[in-house]
């Protein structure tokens, strides 16, 4: 059972680290490595030392993948970064970037011709942790929206940098 806490611990460490270094909070993820790789070493010392126990290595095994499972689980959780929305609606729907900025959302809109007529494009940036928020808000009021969302690499410019450079995000990697 311990060597299964170890790793589940080891292997969380692990994907935040990995996480935290692709979003650039490389700082955060230098303490962090300090501290996996001392769990790390404990954990394989225990199973090296008992290779002729086959349980060793299950639980090795089986700790790894629980710690995979957890970090992601945790990651999502945090939801560090923003997200882009690009949304399509019926061009009648005039009234949708107002109501999505009424939520706090910055959102650029265009008429644009789609195969069945006129259309509203939209961009919308917002916190991660708000992307499932901001979804069902806007299939709420367009159930027919077409929504595709993804992670900024970088960006600049735009009413939202000083909020999100304020925060250390502005220029990092996604």
């Amino acid at each position: 059972m311990l060597i299964i806490l170890i790793n589940v611990a080891y292997m969380t460490l692990f994907t935040l680290r990995m996480i935290l270094v692709i979003k650039g909070y490389q700082k955060v993820a230098a303490f962090l490595s300090m501290a996996e790789v001392f769990i790390y070493l404990m954990g394989l010392t225990i199973v090296l030392d008992n290779l002729d126990n086959p349980f060793n290595v299950a639980a090795y095994c089986v700790g790894w993948g629980l710690g995979v499972y957890l970090g992601g689980i945790i990651e999502n959780r945090l939801a560090l970064g923003y997200i882009v929305f690009d949304i399509i609606v019926d061009a009648l729907e005039l009234e949708l970037p107002l109501l999505i900025r009424d939520k706090g959302y910055g959102v650029t809109s265009w008429q644009a011709e789609g195969r069945d007529g006129a259309r509203l494009c939209m961009k919308v940036l917002a916190k991660r942790k708000n992307e499932k928020k901001l979804r069902d808000f806007v299939t709420q009021l367009s159930p027919k929206a077409f929504i595709i969302s993804y992670e900024p690499n970088r960006y600049n410019g735009g009413f939202l940098t000083s909020s999100v450079k304020s925060a250390g995000w502005v220029n990092r990697r996604a």
